[in-house]
Order: C-alpha cells, then structure tokens, then sequence
C-alpha cells in the first residue's frame, strides 16, 4: 500500500492488501498460563486478606493502625482474631443461607465501620452471630453440606473444610459474646 491510498487496494498483483492486527492477542498460551500459575500472578488481581476480630463497639473497632500487615496488627485479648480468605459477605450468607434457611438474595448488608483508602471495617449484624453462635453440631453440618453445593461461587467447596470453618467460626463468635464483644472484620489488601 503506499502512501494515500485506502486499505484494500490493489497492490499490483491483482490482491487487495490485508489489514493487519495491530494488539497483542489477549489470550495466553498454555506455557504462559503455566508460568504465571508457578509464579502466583493472578492476572493482575489483588489479593484480599479479611481479619475477624471481636471488639466491645464500633469506636474501638474503628481504631487500626495504618499499617495492615498482620504481624504489626496485634490482636485481641481473644486469641488476636481469625485470619482467612473468606469475604464477611460469604461468612454472613453461609451462616444465613445453611442454618437460618435465608435466600442469598435477601442475606442482609454488612454494616460499615470505617472506610479508608487502604482499609475497611465491617461490623457483622447479630442477625448473623446469634445463629451462628447458637447452631449445634448438626446444624452447622447440614450449613456447610447446603453451601457445599451452591454454584457459581468462590472459596472451599468441600462440605467438610467448610464445617470445619464454620466451627472455627462458632467458637470465636461464643468467646466475642463472652468477652461482651461484637464480631468485626477487617479487609485490607
């Protein structure tokens, strides 16, 4: 093609040039996919560390420090809190969901705390703490069975990791109420 002339014009031998591609191609190779999964790139993708920490009101809860790595945290006088993966909207749904018999539609919000740049705390309504609390064996048994089976969702899908989390869970949110303390979470990058 020279210069002035329109793309598909004859060149001379008869055939229209062809435009070509000017991006890279968005899909990854197999090789590449395999690199980045040794390397643990997520494709750009932020990991989220969520801490669950009991603490008498909102005020307290509200004071973290500025750095939100969890050596420089400290905790809380009941067993410097529960670190994990799991979103506080997925605690609250599991709990809601498996024990209560609640629609994930209709789970309630979580209530904000604080909302900074690098942080946010939620308070997690006692709507779900108190069943959760209050659940027996085979109640949070039949709960992870029930959120072992949702589709389309993030995080453990054996029935047992997730009653074994939900009894972790439990015990936590029993020493919050004993210490007269309420559940919160921390999220921070």
């Amino acid at each position: 093609m020279q210069h002035g002339e329109e793309l598909g014009a004859e060149t001379g031998d008869g055939e229209p040039e062809r435009a070509r591609p000017t991006g890279r191609r968005r899909r990854q190779s197999a090789e590449r996919k395999a690199a980045a999964a040794e390397s643990g790139n997520r494709g750009g993708r932020v990991g989220v560390t969520y801490k669950y920490f009991g603490a008498p009101d909102g005020a307290t809860a509200a004071r973290v420090p500025i750095s939100m790595r969890p050596e420089e945290l400290g905790g809380d006088e009941l067993g410097h809190g529960m670190y994990t993966k799991v979103k506080p909207e997925t605690m609250a749904a599991m709990v809601l969901t498996g024990i209560q018999g609640i629609p994930p539609a209709k789970v309630p919000p979580l209530e904000l705390v604080v909302l900074h740049p690098d942080y946010a705390v939620v308070k997690l309504p006692i709507s779900v703490v108190e069943p959760l609390r209050k659940a027996g064996e085979e109640e949070l048994g039949a709960a992870a069975f029930i959120w072992s089976t949702v589709p389309d969702r993030r995080g453990p899908r054996d029935a047992f990791v997730i009653y074994k989390m939900l009894v972790e869970w439990q015990g936590f949110a029993q020493r919050c109420q004993e210490a007269g303390h309420q559940l919160y979470c921390l999220v921070w990058p």
